[in-house]
């Protein structure tokens, strides 16, 4: 099979209800309101938005299986599938955001208003809102909402220091497809005093440091190419991908498709991240005294080029979700040879891949030159996406 080339034609109505409902889903965390307002998970929302979405088009077209084993036919299979998008995100955005409003509900009003006020519209808008309440009702309580006990910074060798870490409770969020968060749970962090922990802590030191760093000014573009906050990063990139001349409901299908991989991984990793509470070089690296090993010398005064994620080092969250990310692709596009640019606020530059894995081995990569992991972490990670993105895959998103 020849190379894919991405080419980003503009946008459509996929893409202009995926920016409204980030732009919904990433105002801060509220101390009132829905579960979903005070406890944001940007990828399980805008999953749910996208599975609605497309549910929506899934039954007016007929040509993909619906998510969730939910059923709904359009009466008319005339229906606009423009209707149908908007009125499915939107319904899942009053019913999860029901006071974040001023985010969608203009955007909604005027995209209505371009459509034409026919029986189609009508049909759209109806088999949309349909769409989106089934998904709000199979999605329930989702978990998010579980009460978390202080966290407790561990004292010994090996364990994360962090204060207050942030994401605690997603591993308790219920999967999309996966049986269990712990399902695609990694194994255990290599020992502290270990040859292979040494070598991962040694490349560490020496390419992710603040000063006296090995490493490069290309490998340090790279490192801070992928710091850009990660919702606003995917988000934003995830789009172009969307943004082609495929049909409505494949981009929709596209989009479903990510964000309900990226939901999962997301899941899978923080539980594994929390089940292991692995330190991070910016602890591992000065108190490498007490870590057993004579391989891995201390360095009081190390800290990462780069400033590091509050929450556990393993597996790393950026090698779970690319990797999740470029099976998805693989898949999608039916080949590994995908070529398309992505970009990043934090730089204001560009990258630009041929293949899916290129992207997926640039990004572990850069998590060692930032000094924020361990290289078996970025690479565990991985691991763990590509296998949740084939259990998502193999299950969800088919023909009829």
């Amino acid at each position: 099979m020849p190379p894919v080339k991405v080419k980003v034609t503009g946008p459509n109505a996929v893409t202009y209800w995926n920016e409204v409902a980030s732009d919904t889903v990433n105002l801060p965390a509220a101390a009132t309101g829905s579960p979903a307002e005070q406890r944001p998970s940007d990828a399980v929302d805008l999953a749910v938005v996208h599975l609605a979405i497309y549910n929506a088009l899934a039954a007016i077209t007929g040509q993909y299986q619906p998510y969730g084993g939910l059923t709904q036919t359009a009466s008319n299979a005339d229906a606009s599938q423009q209707a149908a998008i908007g009125a499915a995100a939107h319904g899942v955005l009053k019913g999860m955001f029901p006071n974040r409003s001023a985010r969608y509900q203009a955007p909604y009003d005027s995209f209505l208003a371009s459509i034409p006020d026919d029986a189609a519209r009508a049909e759209g808008i109806a088999v949309g809102t349909g769409a989106a309440s089934a998904m709000l009702a199979l999605r329930g309580d989702d978990g998010r909402s579980v009460a978390l006990a202080p966290y407790v910074p561990g004292t010994e060798p090996g364990r994360f220091r962090g204060v207050n870490p942030i994401n605690r409770n997603a591993q308790f969020i219920k999967p999309f497809a996966m049986t269990s968060a712990s399902q695609f749970r990694t194994p255990s962090p290599p020992a502290l005093d270990s040859e292979a922990y040494a070598i991962d802590f040694n490349e560490s030191r020496l390419l992710g440091g603040a000063v006296g760093s090995s490493r490069t000014d290309a490998q340090l573009e790279i490192a801070r190419f992928y710091t850009e906050a990660p919702p606003r990063y995917w988000q934003r990139n995830l789009r172009r991908f969307a943004m082609s001349d495929a049909s409505l409901v494949d981009q929709a299908r596209l989009m479903a498709m990510l964000f309900t991989v990226e939901a999962d991984a997301g899941i899978a990793c923080f539980e594994s991240k929390y089940r292991y509470e692995f330190w991070r070089p910016q602890s591992a690296i000065p108190l490498a005294e007490t870590d057993g090993n004579a391989a891995t010398p201390a360095d009081a005064t190390w800290t990462p080029v780069v400033p590091t994620p509050n929450h556990p080092e393993y597996p790393a969250a950026h090698g779970c979700i690319t990797a999740a990310m470029a099976e998805t692709l693989k898949t999608y596009y039916r080949t590994d040879q995908v070529e398309f640019t992505l970009d990043s606020t934090v730089t204001g530059t560009t990258r630009s891949f041929k293949t899916t894995q290129a992207m997926v081995d640039e990004v572990c990569d850069a998590r060692v030159y930032g000094g924020m992991h361990f290289r078996n972490s970025t690479l565990r990670g991985a691991e763990l996406g590509t296998n949740v993105a084939r259990w998502v895959l193999q299950r969800n998103f088919l023909a009829r």
